[in-house]
């Protein structure tokens, strides 16, 4: 699980903390200059931790003298009361950098916690949790990598790695074949993904030999129907499942046979882990 590149993370980095201090922090000025300080990061209930690199990069961009010791690593599994972190230097660098390191790792070890809560609901069924590209604005990126470390798939990480073809588009071109006949003259190297919301569509993309088809809001009855349909040809395609899926109803989606299901929750309504940071200061 390779995090995103390190321009990405300073530069996410950079924005948060220009949004948070500003001209200064001004309630950490009542602190001595001089003091140092020791914080201990915990989490407050069991998850998925993600966001080292980001909580690194936020206290090396306030205070190279800053020292960070973890205790876990992204992808680890940790328990209520865990010590996720250590950190010593300037206290207030410390504390200026409180906040922001820790919205990064809370956002980013809630979207790792509700990925791998989703993975557990159908493991051993052979079907993947894709993620899609309902993220935080200006985060893509850094969800999509807590989506891996959770143990989901990454979908498309935008508009230009991947084709998926909806129904406004199919209706612009004039018909599915049209669609997937257009988009393999655009882009013959791109994998082409066409959304149907029926067997009769699921027959069109079959005919159009796209990659993938996308079942949107299809039955259980129609998603066992599309599986069989699809094991019959002699270039199957992949098959995922979308629309409305909760941890109450994937696993049944799962035993149909699709190959992914895709869950917008899982970047979209997002829970932040609860974390808590202690500051003693040493002198």
């Amino acid at each position: 699980m390779n995090a995103p590149p390190a321009d990405y993370i300073h530069r996410s980095v950079a924005l948060a903390l220009a949004e948070d201090v500003g001209g200064g922090d001004l309630t950490a000025q009542l602190v001595p200059a001089g003091a140092r300080g020791r914080a201990r990061v915990i989490s407050r209930e069991a998850g998925v931790l993600c966001g080292t690199a980001w909580v690194d990069a936020v206290f090396a961009a306030l205070d190279p003298a800053v020292r960070v010791r973890w205790h876990a690593a992204d992808g680890a599994t940790v328990a209520p009361g865990a010590l996720l972190f250590e950190a010593e230097g300037p206290a207030r660098a410390l504390l200026t950098g409180e906040r922001t390191a820790l919205n990064f790792l809370q956002l980013l070890s809630g979207t790792a916690t509700a990925a791998q809560r989703y993975a557990a609901a159908i493991a051993g069924t052979g079907c993947q949790i894709l993620d899609t590209r309902k993220t935080i604005p200006g985060l893509r990126l850094a969800q999509k990598y807590a989506v891996r470390c959770g143990g989901g798939r990454n979908h498309r990480l935008g508009l230009y790695d991947g084709i998926l073809i909806k129904e406004n588009h199919i209706a612009a071109a004039g018909s599915i074949a049209a669609a997937v006949a257009a988009a393999r003259r655009l882009a013959p190297a791109v994998p082409v993904e066409v959304e149907v919301e029926t067997l009769d569509e699921l027959e069109q993309a079959f005919a159009a030999d796209a990659d993938l088809a996308l079942l949107d809001e299809f039955s259980l009855e129609d998603l066992g129907a599309a599986v069989a349909r699809n094991r019959a040809r002699a270039r199957p395609l992949g098959l995922e499942a979308s629309g409305g899926i909760d941890l109450a109803t994937i696993g049944a989606i799962a035993a149909t046979g699709v190959d992914f299901i895709s869950v917008g929750s899982i970047t979209k309504h997002l829970r932040a882990l609860d974390l808590s940071m202690r500051l003693e200061v040493l002198g």
